[in-house]
């Protein structure tokens, strides 16, 4: 992904705010913006480019913000605006509609009608979301009803777009440029199911996208899971209320099959604890048991097929050797495999 860094605090503190207050302008819509820090002011953005949406993990003093009709006519990129709020508190008005919200809160905006946003209690932090209107098929009158208004954020399908969006803020150097399309469209079809379910128009969705955020979905269930020796497809396709069927063709979608997708994330999180030297003490079966492999003669034999090793190598060859931390968990498909260490030199 291409990522742009901006932050005003190295510069003389009379000049930060203004700096800020440019810098938005160029990047975002343009609105008006007054702080009461302007002798102070702080404030640090990232823009991530993720294909055709943007994200932007900031932080910054508290202050307020104001679209106007003058500066909507002067210029306009069409856009929802998504805020999640990881801190501090928002008071934010559009479309007839004002609301409060705080940390956990998540909200969207319309670029193309005027808005107020105040932010108070603390410096706001959190992940803004940016994706042209063009691409959401949810009806945009339907939208208009949600404009300004708390969206659960918290839990359901919800859980799942603010869940994305911390974690892809938070390992975004770990992503290829390729990925960014990739990602880019995992977005908008989270964001599209948050907005369909919302105003209760499942039906406006197209069933591309039903598919894909159910299978994210069935990803994070199984995620959260990975302990359960009775994790099994038939438990997952239960757990979702569809047929084990049909399950299989979700993952048949994906290029690999439940089984293997749910072995396939077991053996690397034991790999990960196996190099982690605060574990060197522990048995390996507990390890495996731990990420719900309850035979270890079956543990042992998945390891050695997927590393090319036993596990009780892998742990010595890992524990000697530089080993980076495991990469985040990826939708199927959107990039590569764990790391596997190199094989020794025969040095200790």
């Amino acid at each position: 992904m291409i990522e742009t860094v901006f932050r005003c605090d190295e510069l003389p503190r009379a000049d930060r705010f203004d700096f800020w207050r440019e810098q938005m302008a160029k990047l975002m819509a343009p609105m008006e913006m007054s702080t009461e820090h302007t002798g102070d002011f702080r404030g640090q953005v990232r823009i991530l480019e993720v294909g055709a949406a943007h994200v932007w993990p900031t932080k910054f003093h508290p202050m307020t913000f104001r679209r106007t009709p003058k500066l909507i006519r002067q210029s306009d990129p069409e856009l929802y605006h998504f805020s999640f709020l990881e801190g501090a508190n928002l008071q934010v008005s559009q479309a007839r509609e004002e609301a409060a919200h705080s940390a956990g809160g998540l909200y969207v905006v319309d670029t193309s009608r005027p808005y107020d946003c105040v932010a108070f209690g603390g410096p706001p932090q959190g992940v803004g979301l940016e994706i042209p209107k063009a691409l959401i098929p949810v009806p945009h009158d339907r939208i208009d009803r949600l404009l300004a208004r708390p969206i659960p954020g918290r839990d359901g399908v919800g859980a799942l777009l603010t869940g994305f969006l911390s974690r892809l803020s938070a390992d975004s150097d770990s992503y290829r440029p390729s990925d960014g399309p990739r990602l880019g469209s995992v977005l908008i079809d989270l964001t599209t199911a948050v907005l369909a379910h919302a105003v209760e128009a499942e039906d406006a969705v197209p069933p591309e996208s039903r598919r894909r955020t159910l299978t994210l979905r069935v990803q994070n269930f199984i995620q959260r899971n990975l302990h359960d020796p009775e994790l099994t497809p038939a438990a997952v396709a239960a757990a979702h209320h569809i047929s084990v069927s049909y399950l299989h063709r979700l993952f048949r979608d994906q290029d690999t099959t439940v089984s293997g997708w749910i072995r396939r994330q077991r053996l690397d999180r034991v790999r990960h604890d196996l190099a982690d030297p605060g574990l060197a003490a522990a048995p390996l079966h507990e390890v495996a048991a731990r990420w719900g492999f309850a035979h270890p003669a079956v543990f042992s034999r998945a390891f050695r097929a997927a590393y090319g090793m036993p596990p009780s190598d892998y742990r010595q060859l890992a524990l000697r050797t530089p080993v980076p931390d495991a990469p985040p968990w990826r939708p199927a498909g959107t990039g590569p495999g764990p790391f596997v260490p190199p094989p020794s030199s025969g040095t200790s």
